[in-house]
């Protein structure tokens, strides 16, 4: 396994690389990132994994510096999965200006459900992954449905903007108690951590509820946001929506996908799920 840090050095790698699959990350491996690793060996001869803590996509009072950096267990975790090379740039290397001078501009999507309360997150996030795109020039890039949102807008840019790589979506890796798999788990405490897959529930019963007859869309997302409020969470939203357009869902859509994302203490947890109505 190759660890490269400069875009000069993979782009001659990727010369002679036949088929590649990429997985961008953070970092701060865990088994749902190797999720996204297996599968992308599925697809292609070498498999690529950036790490990179991109700045544009932190707003604020957001965990930027202290957000985990643990590249040797990382690397040791990548190359046990027979990764072909890890692209580790700094940020001079891929932000080499004072600051970016050019963003990829999303449309009203990016403004709405976590958009909504991390503003310029998805900015930040479509610029990097389009920048890692130019540079790694996959033929397939694998990323989780536990960024439900995220993952919607990378389809819409890579499709309007004519990228030549495929998106593979791969389900959410959860802990035994339901818990989706994240970096930021670690910031929970003991009573949080116990507390947390409350989350993941709430969306099951908001699942079972669709489908049942006659039950409005809104009293089921007011139902979780109550129940999850009551038990000390602080809710920025549960939304149903079309599991395709992410537009707001409709009587009739079959296709639904119940999200959330609230705070539990200082950590912010978001998840999803995904419902096939039987009309």
């Amino acid at each position: 396994m190759q660890i490269i840090h400069t875009i000069k050095e993979l782009r001659e790698w990727r010369k002679q690389a036949g088929k590649v699959a990429f997985v961008p990350t953070m970092g701060n491996l865990h088994e749902g990132h190797l999720a996204l690793v297996r599968e992308a060996g599925k697809r292609a001869d070498n498999v690529v994994v950036s790490i990179f803590v991109n700045r544009l996509q932190f707003g604020q009072g957001e965990d930027f510096d202290k957000y985990p950096r643990t590249l040797q267990q990382d690397t040791d975790k990548l190359a046990d999965e027979g990764v072909a090379v890890v692209f580790v740039p700094d940020e001079k290397e891929l932000y080499p200006n004072a600051e970016q001078r050019y963003n990829v501009e999303l449309p009203y999507l990016q403004n709405e459900l976590c958009g909504k309360f991390r503003p310029g997150h998805f900015r930040g996030v479509a610029t990097v992954v389009s920048k890692l795109f130019n540079i790694v020039e996959a033929d397939v890039a694998c990323f989780g449905k536990k960024d439900y949102q995220q993952l919607a807008i990378i389809k819409g840019f890579v499709e309007d903007l004519n990228f030549n790589v495929e998106i593979v979506p791969v389900s959410t890796s959860r802990a035994a108690d339901g818990l989706a798999l994240s970096s930021r788990n670690q910031y929970l405490s003991e009573t949080e951590r116990a507390e947390a897959p409350r989350l993941y529930r709430e969306l099951q019963a908001a699942a079972a509820k669709l489908q049942a007859d006659n039950v409005a869309y809104t009293q089921i997302e007011q139902a979780a946001i109550k129940n999850l409020t009551q038990a000390g969470w602080t809710v920025d939203y549960v939304e149903i929506r079309h599991a395709e357009s992410l537009e707001v869902a409709r009587v009739g859509d079959k296709h639904l996908v119940i999200l959330a994302a609230a705070r539990l203490g200082s950590t912010r947890l978001i998840d999803n799920l995904e419902t096939l109505l039987i009309l």
